[in-house]
């Protein structure tokens, strides 16, 4: 704890219950400041809206009702921004902004059509009618038990302003006449502080509520639709896939290249000198074609390992089980392995488990400075689950440019999650979620 401000906040006022600290935080006073300009925006949205609606249909008789009407959609989308800025700025909502309504041609008329059929922009439409009197409810509830709340929690220091009289009796009254205040005494005084006390504790629960709703009209409203939203992710699933699919190639290649080629090549290079050697010289040709015997085997053993790196034998005549169980007796730590499974996954989900667990025990054996691991493979509710746990250094980041970066991505284009928990000083769990393809 050393007093750095948080959320508006001293580290050291967290010590203090939700309740009590929560008048004070910068994020609640980010949602009142939300709901106070609310106000203003929802009029200036409602007037809009229903102006250019309204005279849009009205002069749809003539030709003039279609751009009108076409102009007031897409002011709707412009306040529609505003409000989606608004919301990132005081509540911390990042809703992506729907595509932008293009028309074939690129033309006036074209433009308009697109508008008129675009289904975010009748969202925002309906946006800024709902939004006004939602507006008007959320500011007159929160200005009130703002004001009601913090004038009774303050009275005992402003409430000597009240002018005090005395009557003919020599009784001392405060305010009108006979029908002035009578909250004077100490006790009256501390049970007005109490109640507004109360009223402040539960100001911001009650504000948080409120903001909650404005958070769904946001999000569902001024996005892109459910649909739009999955065609953009599975196109950007896609992508991955592509962009993995191009690198592994890319590997291959150069795995190739550099390694059983350039041994193949050699090796040529060799036994074309002993070929020319041998009636010379036959004791040197000898012992060049025993060279070439065990570039050969070299050869193969890469080639072996290449071919292991595409897809393991292993893993399609045998399973998970006894594929994961050669990867780990191939770690440098040992490894526990417990698969528990049904059945077998497709094909593809079953690769894409197997370079997933190798990948996170080459992490171990390179990265983790461990001295045990675990690997536990299981089906549930129709997903296939992996977790593969060490006892190491703990700090491994999905940060770009690591590997794990790159796994998470591939893990996300089939549906699959990475979830990874690694505090610095150990241990590290990481879990994947894959779908269960039979």
């Amino acid at each position: 704890m050393d007093g750095t401000p948080t959320d508006g906040i001293p580290m050291a006022s967290h010590r203090l219950p939700a309740g009590l600290r929560a008048p004070f935080e910068g994020r609640t006073w980010r949602a009142f400041g939300y709901v106070m300009t609310g106000l203003p925006m929802g009029i200036v949205s409602f007037v809009v809206a229903v102006t250019f609606v309204s005279l849009g249909a009205g002069l749809l008789v003539t030709f003039l009702g279609v751009p009108v009407l076409a102009a007031g959609l897409a002011a709707c989308r412009g306040l529609g921004a505003v409000e989606r800025a608004r919301a990132r700025g005081l509540l911390g909502l990042d809703v992506r902004a729907p595509e932008p309504v293009r028309g074939r041609t690129g033309g006036a008329l074209s433009w308009m059509g697109a508008t008129l059929k675009s289904g975010a922009s009748w969202r925002h439409l309906l946006y800024c009618l709902v939004r006004f009197p939602w507006a008007v409810f959320t500011f007159c509830v929160v200005l009130t038990l703002w004001a009601t709340g913090w004038s009774l929690f303050t009275y005992p220091l402003w409430q000597w302003v009240f002018p005090t009289y005395v009557s003919q009796d020599g009784i001392q009254l405060y305010g009108d006449g006979d029908h002035g205040v009578q909250m004077d005494t100490p006790f009256e005084i501390a049970i007005t502080s109490a109640v507004g006390l109360g009223l402040v504790l539960l100001g911001p629960w009650v504000l948080r509520g409120l903001v909650a709703v404005d958070r769904v009209l946001v999000a569902g409203l001024l996005g892109p639709s459910l649909l739009a939203s999955r065609v953009t992710e599975l196109e950007s699933d896609r992508g991955v896939v592509v962009d993995t699919a191009a690198a592994d190639l890319r590997r291959i290649e150069r795995d190739l290249h550099d390694g059983a080629q350039a041994r193949l090549v050699a090796l040529a290079m060799d036994l074309g000198l002993a070929k020319e050697r041998i009636t010379d010289d036959p004791l040197t040709a000898a012992a060049m074609v025993d060279e070439a015997h065990g570039e050969v085997k070299l050869a193969l053993q890469e080639l072996r390992d290449l071919a292991r790196g595409i897809h393991p034998a292993v893993l399609t005549d045998r399973g998970l089980d006894a594929a994961l169980s050669a990867v780990a007796a191939r770690c440098t730590v040992p490894v526990n392995v417990s698969v528990d499974l049904p059945a077998r996954p497709a094909e593809a989900i079953e690769g894409i488990a197997y370079f997933t667990v190798s990948e996170l025990l080459q992490n171990v054996s390179k990265h983790s400075g461990a001295k045990r691991a675990w690997v536990d493979v299981w089906r549930t509710d129709g997903r296939l689950m992996l977790q593969v746990r060490d006892d190491g250094r703990g700090g491994a980041t999905p940060a770009a440019g690591h590997g794990l970066a790159g796994l998470t991505e591939r893990i996300d284009a089939v549906d699959g999650v990475l979830a990874i928990d690694s505090p610095a000083g150990g241990p590290t769990t990481v879990t994947a979620e894959l779908p269960w393809r039979a």
